[in-house]
């Protein structure tokens, strides 16, 4: 299995240079090609307004939507025209999320820049959160510091549920890739490393049938996830972070404060999240 095609996905009214980096190291990886994909919505509260004024306000959001996407283009092949085996850029004037899911049918892996905590203007950029949880396909999460994809050093944050599973198996090419690869499961309570030291050993042995050889870190306290999953990733000297997106919704995970929700917005490393 490889990547043959990665889709990026960019928003307006944020930078998009460290995805298009990270989309463009992809490509010249795996010898890929790069789909560019961004939507943009007229924002709702226009429509209160009335009569010739409201359409009046309509007509000027949609010019200025569609010429922000015309400088997105541009910005987009600026960045990987040259790194691609063959480039291609898709948009329209609609909500970014459905718009990115269906496209999604056309990628290998998405690219996405991570978003703070703060509320996203659905009608202007992704939300990582809902596209790990319908796209069907894996995301990479990139932090607006990263520079690029770096994987000397690659963290499985290993739970032994179908999303884990589904993550590591959709990771196989980074993993053949990376320098060093350690896996990692924080014990669901105390008193449980034994069952998750057996889990990652099994972890471990599958990925040496796949030619890949992995560390194993298994803390002795089962509290504090994602800070023990972040000083591991510190330790370790991670440039990502695979791991599987987890919660029946993306409400849930904003309730409970999880491991998906901490990788997709407040990470300083690329996550690589899939379910």
């Amino acid at each position: 299995m490889d990547y043959k095609t990665v889709m990026v996905g960019l928003a307006q009214g944020r930078p998009n240079d460290a995805c298009l980096r990270v989309a463009g190291d992809f490509a010249e990886r795996f010898g890929a090609r790069i789909i560019g994909v961004a939507a943009s919505d007229i924002r709702p509260p226009i429509y209160f307004a009335d009569g010739n004024f409201a359409q009046k306000l309509l007509d000027e959001e949609a010019v200025a939507i569609e010429n922000r996407l015309s400088e997105l283009e541009v910005e987009f092949r600026a960045s990987v025209e040259r790194r691609a085996t063959s480039v291609e850029w898709r948009s329209a004037r609609t909500l970014p999320v459905p718009y990115l899911l269906e496209q999604a049918r056309a990628a290998d892996i998405i690219v996405i820049g991570a978003l703070s905590e703060t509320p996203v203007d659905p009608s202007v950029a992704p939300d990582p959160s809902d596209l790990v949880m319908q796209a069907g396909r894996p995301l990479i999460v990139v932090p607006p510091t990263v520079q690029w994809l770096d994987l000397r050093s690659v963290l499985i944050a290993w739970k032994d549920v179908r999303e884990a599973r589904r993550a590591v198996f959709d990771a196989l090419p980074i993993l053949a890739a990376a320098t060093e690869v350690t896996i990692a499961e924080i014990p669901e309570r105390d008193g449980r490393r034994e069952d998750a030291l057996l889990h990652v050993a099994d972890v471990a042995a599958w990925l040496r049938g796949h030619g890949v050889a992995a560390h194993k870190v298994v803390p002795e306290t089962a509290s504090g996830v994602t800070e023990q999953l972040d000083r591991i990733a510190a330790n370790v000297g991670a440039g990502a972070v695979i791991a599987g997106a987890y919660g029946h919704s993306r409400f849930r995970e904003w309730m409970l404060g999880g491991v998906t929700r901490h990788l997709a917005t407040e990470s300083r490393r690329c996550a690589f999240l899939s379910r």
